[in-house]
């Protein structure tokens, strides 16, 4: 099921791979309000996107809990506040509520009463609902049409803990999980951040991987760009996340919004030589845990390479 995003912007919107937002790092930071969700010029793009899967694979896409719905609606009343406040010349008010001038909003049947998936349909980001019970925050409720190698439907219902077991140095038991597990004990009315990035062959939104392919990949580590060539097919996907814990629930909503931009980008940069000395170092930095996790084993030398020829001017 191939999918295209919409031509890149130059330079990147984001370049935390810069050495800002280190992996395999929890990495959180304050977050101002007022930049809580992202819009720009491909909004209409990604839209038509979601649409698209929601029509096609609306059970890999989309699941809640029973008891969710009222802590959608609060996501859903939230985003339509924030929205037409921050950006008015892409919203208008409706009968409904709120829609985004140019899109449209039409949902299958058994999703159009999902006040999560309505509001999905605003946004380019993706949104997961977190819920607190006795055994810690589980995943709850989520709209997750571009996922970055994982699968919703294996992680429907999980805790933090078990959503996070396959991250080298994040799984059950080990510190970084339970500081984890504080932080969204602890996260109140502020909204926090972080950044994440990967490297991926082609410009698919929709990027899912399951654990058994996941475990498949790491065991054969072959090369998954065509033909071998990283230049050609490389794109860099950077995954801009943020937390707040909702007023009245006190659920936690956690947004994803992706960003692709082809690796050959960095080339036209102003700081190109920074970004490429600090993207390399970080890559050859990884362990083999990391570079199977991330599926770059395979890969390493040669984008090392072409990072290297970026930084000398090729």
């Amino acid at each position: 099921m191939p999918t295209q995003t919409p031509p890149t912007r130059t330079p990147p919107s984001h370049t935390p791979y810069d050495g800002s937002s280190k992996l395999f790092t929890i990495g959180l930071k304050p977050l101002d309000p007022a930049n809580w969700i992202e819009i720009d010029s491909h909004l209409l793009p990604y839209l038509a996107e979601k649409r698209r899967l929601y029509g096609e694979i609306p059970e890999r896409v989309f699941v809640e809990e029973d008891g969710t719905r009222n802590a959608q609606q609060e996501v859903f009343e939230l985003l339509r506040t924030h929205l037409l406040e921050q950006f008015p010349g892409s919203y208008r008010r409706t009968k409904a509520g709120i829609e985004a001038v140019g899109a449209a909003n039409d949902l299958p049947p058994r999703l159009a009463g999902a006040p999560l998936a309505v509001a999905s349909m605003l946004v380019q980001e993706d949104l997961i609902l977190m819920r607190r019970d006795d055994n810690g925050w589980r995943l709850a409720a989520g709209s997750l049409c571009f996922p970055s190698s994982w699968s919703l439907l294996e992680k429907f219902g999980k805790s933090l803990q078990q959503i996070h077991a396959p991250v080298p140095g994040f799984g059950p038991g080990t510190r970084p999980a339970d500081l984890i597990n504080r932080m969204f004990d602890g996260l109140q009315g502020q909204a926090v951040e972080r950044y994440n990035w990967s490297i991926q062959s082609g410009d698919a939104l929709y990027h899912p991987l399951s654990n058994v392919e996941r475990i498949d990949r790491a065991t054969k580590r072959l090369t998954h760009f065509p033909n071998g060539d990283v230049k050609v097919h490389a794109f860099i996907r950077v995954e801009r996340q943020t937390l707040r814990k909702l007023p009245a629930s006190r659920d936690i909503l956690f947004t994803i919004r992706i960003h692709l931009d082809p690796l050959t980008v960095l080339a036209q940069h102003p700081d190109r030589v920074k970004l490429a000395v600090s993207f390399a170092a970080q890559i050859e930095a990884l362990d083999l845990a990391q570079l199977d996790y991330k599926g770059l084993t395979s890969d390493r030398a040669q984008l090392v390479a072409v990072l290297n020829h970026m930084a000398n001017g090729g």
